[in-house]
């Protein structure tokens, strides 16, 4: 236990500071890309693929939990701009961390199920599963919808908090919360992250040992093997790249703001969250590329846009 005067010398060193102008641009560019490609992935599911299958229905799931997080953007890149500071008022903050919360355990809850949909089509291709029923799919999707609506208007319990001369939303630094950020943090890291991720793992250890085995002399063999491998690759990367750090981060700056409040470095913690933060939203730029190695019709629509935008290009070329 530090003395009473050294606790309140460091507090009041340990004040709430600005971020790094690099933290708002590289949030402004990555959901500036999002933004591009979700609203692009959406239009091709919506306006370019008449049939879906029930792995389409997932993909379209998630580029739509992708895209809930854009409104976002520009209010949290004034947050940092004016110094962490929120001057939209309390409504505006519990809407930005309902939709925060929807944005990262949608994409979580959608990538396992479609690992465990990948998982059926490829090591239970024989066998019937109801992940194959598109009319069961939608029904699991409008459940996961359900769930996601709930945690939201629960984050409405959170409000902003006037810290210094900054009013906070969402903070480490709010102190009224540090219980509740602590309680909830360990339940969204075990049972927002670790589970599904674990799962998704699980499908992908097995379906790493079932192509394994397919037969590559055949061009339907080949083309499963190489789909499959480049799907695991990305899902387990948008997991281990996107989502872990977040996770990591936000546990050690829970753990440190309960405990050791008056060690100052919760500020470099705090911006490590932030750069973890602006990594997890980053999802929203790799997961079309889950689309384009899960769906072939996605993959088909996309080259039938780009060569009907070749030959128009090249007729007026021509005139």
């Amino acid at each position: 236990m530090l003395p009473l005067d050294n606790i309140t010398a460091n507090s009041s060193v340990c004040t709430v500071e600005p971020q790094h102008i690099s933290i708002t641009v590289f949030l402004l560019l990555v959901f500036l890309v999002g933004f591009f490609l979700n609203g692009f992935s959406l239009w091709v599911f919506c306006c370019r693929i008449p049939q879906w299958s029930s792995g389409a229905v997932l993909q379209f799931h998630l580029a739509v939990s992708d895209a809930i997080i854009t409104p976002v953007a520009p209010f949290m890149a004034t947050y940092f701009v004016m110094g962490s500071h929120w001057p939209f008022g309390a409504f505006l903050c519990k809407l930005k961390i309902a939709l925060l919360i929807i944005h990262f355990y949608g994409s979580i809850l959608f990538l396992t199920l479609i690992s465990i949909h990948r998982y059926v089509a490829v090591v239970q291709f024989k066998q019937g599963s109801c992940m194959k029923r598109k009319a069961f799919v939608q029904k699991l999707c409008a459940g996961v919808w359900l769930l996601l609506l709930a945690k939201g208007i629960a984050c409405f319990y959170f409000n902003t908090s006037q810290v210094g001369n900054s009013i906070q939303c969402l903070s480490i630094h709010q102190q009224d919360y540090i219980q509740t950020y602590f309680a909830i943090n360990f339940v969204l890291l075990t049972l927002g992250f670790l589970m599904p991720f674990s799962e998704a793992v699980t499908c992908y250890v097995q379906i790493a040992r079932s192509v394994s085995r397919i037969n590559i002399n055949t061009f339907k063999g080949r083309s499963i093997k190489a789909k499959s491998r480049k799907m695991v690759a990305m899902c387990l990367v948008i997991f281990g790249l996107c989502f872990m750090p977040l996770h990591v981060i936000r546990t050690v700056a829970v753990v440190l703001k309960k405990y050791c409040p008056e060690q100052c470095i919760l500020l470099q913690v705090e911006t490590s969250y932030y750069f973890c933060w602006i990594l997890a939203g980053a999802n929203c730029c790799l997961d079309p590329l889950v689309y384009c190695f899960g769906s072939h019709n996605f993959v088909k629509a996309i080259h039938r846009r780009v060569e009907s935008e070749m030959i128009t290009l090249c007729q007026q070329h021509t005139v």
